[in-house]
């Protein structure tokens, strides 16, 4: 049976319905709030075309019907519509992302999700930007005390990462200058994968009566830019959820929390992607996830990828609405990052 113009129109009254009130919807409901033109006896046999269908689901036996996963999807494929932002939206992520600017990249990035869990009212989780897929955009040496020298790096990502590295004796801060332009000279742009035996044979003939401190710098090159930043897990508005009240039921809640504390978990569901992405229930991979809906956006300069960012919420969550604000923010954090990465 194909789905016609007039269980489409229907369909989207249920969920919109839904959405905004949580409750089972029954075919008088839908008919004296929603001007169809058709009676409720109607209604009432082609909801039940639509249960048949897979689009909609009851509950109970005497109760009204709510959108299935099947239900949302056709929703977020064909009939959502993307809302400009109300003059107060766009004032909020303008002045967040100002704030945000004066700061390094992760921690525009954890403002951002700061924004998103305020304006849609839910769970916001963001992956920080992985250090195994930087390059090297600066390196500088600091003398902190006659054992100990400073080693300060910035990836092209924009992460800035220190290092103590403990010698025998360091270098004058003349000798330190000189070091941090060889390395600067012959590292930039590189990963840690391009940072091979000819690189580093390269640069022993520049670095000749400082081996200790150089094998101490390759060493904490190597072990910094090739961590996995699974600790770079951050998230806001984890209590937002509760504000739904299908989530005031004690073991709903304990499986959303134990959900989202579970670093494994997020880590899945931030799989970078699509541009945009929105997985409804069933559709997501994590099986602890089969009652929510996550939307996600890849955020990047240019067209590198450098994390995801998304919202997490029951799956009568407001797509519309979620979704305008995702598309916003990120093209905003997206333009902020190229910005601050150029400069």
């Amino acid at each position: 049976m194909e789905i016609d113009e007039r269980k489409i129109r229907i369909l989207h009254a249920i969920i919109n319905d839904y959405i905004y009130t949580g409750e089972p919807v029954g075919s008088r409901t839908i008919a004296k709030k929603y001007d169809l033109g058709i009676s409720s006896a109607t209604i009432r046999n082609e909801m039940a075309d639509l249960e048949d269908m897979g689009y909609i689901e009851q509950l109970h036996t005497s109760s009204g019907r709510k959108p299935s996963d099947k239900g949302y999807r056709l929703y977020v494929d064909k009939l959502m519509q993307i809302r400009h932002l109300s003059k107060e939206e766009e004032l909020l992520i303008k002045e967040y992302l100002i704030n945000a600017a004066l700061f390094e990249v992760d921690k525009i990035v954890k403002q951002t999700s700061a924004l998103l869990s305020e304006l849609t009212k839910l769970t916001c989780v963001v992956k920080s930007p992985s250090v195994k897929k930087s390059c090297v955009k600066a390196l500088q040496l600091i003398g902190i005390d006659k054992n100990s020298v400073l080693m300060v790096l910035v990836t092209d990502s924009g992460l800035i990462k220190n290092n103590v590295i403990k010698v025998d004796k360091i270098p004058s801060s003349s000798e330190l200058l000189m070091l941090s332009n060889v390395l600067n000279d012959k590292l930039r742009d590189l990963s840690v994968e391009e940072i091979n035996l000819v690189v580093i044979n390269n640069l022993k003939k520049y670095t000749q009566g400082f081996e200790e401190l150089f094998n101490s710098i390759l060493s904490a090159l190597y072990e910094t830019l090739s961590e996995e930043n699974y600790s770079d897990i951050h998230m806001e508005g984890t209590t937002n959820i509760f504000n739904y009240p299908e989530y005031n039921d004690i073991s709903k809640a304990r499986e959303f929390l134990s959900l989202i504390y579970n670093k494994d978990n997020m880590i899945s569901l931030l799989d970078e992607g699509e541009d945009i992405s929105i997985k409804i229930g069933e559709e997501n991979f994590v099986k602890e996830a089969k009652d929510i809906s996550f939307i996600s956006a890849v955020y990047r300069v240019g067209n590198r990828p450098l994390g995801t960012i998304g919202v997490i919420g029951p799956t009568r969550m407001d797509y519309s609405n979620v979704t305008s604000i995702m598309v916003e923010v990120v093209n905003k954090l997206n333009t902020l990052l190229k910005n601050s990465l150029n400069d």
